[in-house]
């Protein structure tokens, strides 16, 4: 894990997230415990419990974005899930121990790329002998004589590959396919691997067919490297460390969670909502999950959740699932000052990205200060009329805005497009006026 101080984390997500400087800190240093954690000695470490945080804000303020920031900094497995797509056991839809085995697989994924990435030099080795003999094909004659006169041969075809001189050459290579016939299989709910399971033993059963195809050779060699690394990996050794590394530094978060609230008083489909709860409560709790790639404790998985809690409150959850979420904060609502802050500070700025997509056109975009204030006030004004969503309502305005010009643009060549308040408040005088916005709501 990345050695950052929670100043630093916070410094990093300032980067790409406006605000919400209550929620950076708690993450921070939810980020650095995992990171305390592991200096301990070990009979006490496995002591020391995360500390989950719920996030408690309206809808499109950052709750998911900077726990997406979270994971990526720390470089550690991260699933977003629904809590509303979960169900209870017995009935229809996804068990909750599903988000354990699809963070595994991330895992996989990610350990089996680290491990190919330290292949490659091998693989580059391995892949380049494949190529000298796809070059120099036939059969070498075993008199001393051919053969140092093929060995002078190939070393002159090794240089001149190295050099990139034989790169626009073909070169006929073999790669495996799939064999496995197309299928659909309908696991029961709770049991979706064993679908999964179903299709590698049919994978085993036909045997492996293989297709010759003809490329270059700088495309070859791509293929051939990437061919051998995989080779190259110990899937063993890729399944050992990615369970460890979901173990110790997975990161789960649950949005909506306020739908799986029960409501005071509340009868019918209130049951199944609790049933949810108790479901995901020795997850959080931690547990050991069956995964195809061997048991998973959830014991020290960080688990962040987050909800709007419109109609609900965070005291409306289970007692005993409130008792795991021990850090509370709240996410502040989006205004003006906001607003403009987010078009045009953060590495990702909406502005810079449109800026950017133009500018494949051969269009120089700019706007001043005024029309960016005004772009603001308007999301502000639509937000307050009708459903406020945050930070996703300047996609909306932007993409009203600009509609016109990104249709033109390939027309347009060369061309330098200056955007003013005036011509802000032009474009977007109808989604302003109108009152049934309902067409330009996400």
């Amino acid at each position: 894990m990345t050695n950052f101080t929670p100043r630093e984390i916070v410094s990093e997500l300032d980067r790409y997230i406006v605000g919400q400087n209550e929620a950076k800190r708690a993450v921070a240093v939810a980020l650095r415990n995992r990171w305390r954690r592991q200096q301990i000695s070990a009979d006490l470490r496995d002591e020391i419990v995360p500390k989950n945080i719920i996030m408690i804000g309206p809808t499109g303020v950052g709750k998911t974005e900077i726990a997406r920031r979270l994971a990526k900094l720390s470089q550690a497995p991260f699933i977003k899930v629904e809590a509303s797509k979960f169900t209870e056991v017995g009935y229809v839809g996804r068990d909750v121990e599903s988000m354990i085995r699809d963070l595994v697989e991330l895992a996989i994924i990610m350990v089996k790329d680290e491990e190919a990435k330290k292949m490659r030099v091998k693989a580059e080795t391995l892949a380049e002998e494949k190529l000298l003999d796809l070059l120099l094909p036939g059969e070498v004659d075993r008199s001393p004589d051919k053969q140092e006169q093929h060995q002078h041969t190939r070393e002159k075809m090794r240089k001149l590959l190295r050099l990139g001189e034989l790169d626009e050459r073909y070169v006929e290579i073999e790669s495996e396919v799939s064999n496995i016939p197309a299928m659909e299989i309908f696991s029961p709910p709770g049991n979706e691997e064993m679908g999964i399971n179903i299709k590698e033993m049919f994978g085993n059963v036909f045997p492996k067919k293989t297709k010759r195809k003809k490329l270059k050779v700088r495309e070859a060699r791509e293929q051939l490297i990437e061919t051998e690394a995989e080779r190259l990996v110990d899937m063993e050794n890729v399944q050992t460390l990615a369970r460890e590394r979901t173990e110790q530094t997975g990161i789960v978060f649950i949005d909506e969670i306020d739908k799986v609230a029960s409501r005071e008083g509340a009868h019918g489909p209130e049951v199944s909502r609790e049933g949810v709860q108790r479901d995901i409560l020795p997850i959080v709790e931690g547990s050991t999950v069956n995964t195809k790639y061997g048991p998973v404790k959830t014991d020290h998985i960080l688990f962040i959740a987050a909800g709007a809690f419109h109609v609900s409150k965070p005291s409306d959850l289970i007692p005993e699932l409130q008792g795991r979420f021990p850090i509370r904060v709240e996410l502040n609502s989006l205004g003006e000052e906001e607003f403009v802050r987010i078009l045009t500070e953060p590495k990702n700025a909406l502005i810079r990205q449109y800026k950017a997509l133009l500018e494949t056109e051969g269009i120089t975009l700019s706007f001043d200060d005024e029309s960016i204030r005004e772009l603001a006030a308007t999301a502000k004004k639509v937000n307050d009329a009708t459903e406020n969503i945050g930070a996703r309502r300047l996609h909306t305005i932007m993409e009203k805005l600009l509609e016109t010009l990104s249709f033109d643009a390939p027309e347009m060549q060369d061309v330098r497009v200056h955007i003013d308040a005036a011509e802000v408040r032009r474009r977007l005088e109808d989604i302003a006026k109108d009152e049934d916005l309902s067409r330009y709501i996400l």
